[in-house]
């Protein structure tokens, strides 16, 4: 099993309990994009399929070590004919990490929208990485290539990912993966509108709170499109919203993640 999968998985503990594995390394901040990602698959494992993902909205209240599992506590809020709700809790022992509300529904039919041009190809771009470090992620099975641009309209990262092994059929796994892939440096927009960057730890900066809204299936062995804009930031926070874009252009996700963007006390 590809060691990304296998960071997506869960394992039942009984009593509506799951845990998912650690990334390692130890003593480092765990990566917010695997809690995400394990919080969806342990609340999945509780609802019945017909019923897929719409939306999740997740808080960070503390960070986590990457090298200790985490345990996820789901409980049933509602289930309805077409409809259900879980929420989420993950902990490092005694320590609550993340609070998730996760809602699920059933495919009907209506209009459809959200359809648009892919602005390049990312075959022809140089493989670039992250925009930072990233050592809790198995890189080596993803492929991420990205371009920053700034004009008249403001700062704005496009971010191209897919998976580079091979993802099973599973609908859910797809989705596990862009959930897990979507969080990189995903605040870091909030501070280059200024100049800045996560990565150069100018100021201090992590996910408070991160929200995603489940269009159409998403296919994560091919080519998706993150594309990434920060429209505010005020008291020590930033806002970025994203749009997912599927190979076809098809918008398959919608993000949206506030983040701490402080500036560093200064040091006597």
């Amino acid at each position: 099993m590809s060691a990304l999968l296998d960071l997506l998985e869960v394992t039942d503990a009984g009593s509506g309990a799951w845990r998912g594995r650690a990334s390692g390394p130890a003593g480092k901040r765990a990566y917010g994009g695997q809690l995400m990602a394990q919080s969806l698959a342990a609340a999945s494992r509780t609802v019945d399929p017909v019923k897929a993902l719409t939306s999740v909205h997740l808080q960070f209240l503390r960070g986590g070590d990457a090298g200790e599992p985490v345990d996820y506590r789901v409980e049933a809020v509602f289930d309805g004919r077409t409809a259900a709700s879980r929420r989420v809790e993950g902990r490092q022992g005694d320590r609550l990490l993340t609070t998730a509300s996760v809602s699920f529904a059933a495919t009907l039919p209506g209009p459809e929208h959200g359809h648009r041009a892919l602005p390049g190809d990312p075959a022809e771009m140089a493989p670039t990485g992250p925009p930072g470090p990233a050592p809790s992620l198995p890189l080596d099975e993803l492929d991420i290539r990205y371009a920053d641009t700034a004009d008249d309209d403001g700062f704005v990262r496009r971010l191209w990912w897919r998976a580079t092994v091979e993802v099973p059929a599973d609908p859910l796994v797809h989705l596990l993966v862009a959930a897990y892939v979507t969080d990189i440096y995903l605040i870091d927009p909030a501070l280059q509108v200024h100049g800045h960057s996560m990565r150069s730890r100018s100021h201090r900066s992590g996910t408070t709170d991160s929200s995603i809204w489940f269009h159409r299936p998403v296919r994560a062995d091919r080519w998706n499109l993150l594309e990434c804009r920060s429209p505010a930031g005020a008291r020590g926070r930033g806002v970025v919203t994203a749009d997912l874009l599927g190979a076809d252009g098809d918008q398959v996700a919608t993000l949206v993640q506030e983040g701490l963007i402080a500036e560093r006390e200064p040091v006597d």
